[in-house]
């Protein structure tokens, strides 16, 4: 995979977002958290990941590019909550409650489960598959274990097995 080298001032502006939000939460919460490892290797449609045992964040560098601002207000927020949530909490619900009070009343921040980014750049090609009741789209991970004998996928509707289309 080429790796999608980021400019300098994208990497500053999100460490400075991330050490404003978590002087904000240390002080709120009266606590002293340390500032997590940002990876910049998040592949695919997510925006984000929070690795709780790791404390580290991982973000998807080609999204990051197309929507810095949103990054900065919106993603890094709501990773870094999930980490100082299992910090504070422990193992809860990844959205639940704790969560939702980290982003609202810790950060003052609306508590978004998902991004609404065009995907067009980062989506990968799928190929179709069709059951008894309807067409589906299969990643080519999906796709590839298909081919291999590794895996059946089947319709949670119908409950028969996705057939690929010629």
């Amino acid at each position: 995979m080429k790796t999608l080298r980021l400019p300098v001032a994208v990497q500053q502006a999100v460490m400075r977002a991330l050490r404003e939000r978590l002087e904000q939460a240390n002080q709120k919460l009266a606590t002293d958290y340390p500032l997590p490892k940002v990876v910049y290797q998040q592949r695919g449609t997510a925006a984000g990941t929070a690795w709780l045992e790791k404390h580290e964040i991982r973000l998807n560098p080609v999204l990051l590019t197309e929507n810095l601002q949103a990054f900065v207000d919106e993603v890094v927020p709501h990773e870094l909550a999930h980490l100082l949530v299992w910090k504070r909490f422990g193992h809860v619900a990844p959205h639940g409650r704790e969560w939702k009070w980290m982003m609202e009343s810790v950060f003052g921040i609306p508590a978004r489960r998902t991004h609404q980014f065009e995907l067009g750049s980062v989506r990968s090609k799928t190929f179709p598959y069709r059951c008894k009741c309807q067409k589906h789209q299969l990643t080519i991970r999906r796709h590839n274990w298909v081919l291999r004998n590794e895996a059946v996928y089947r319709c949670i509707r119908c409950g028969e097995p996705l057939v690929a289309e010629a």
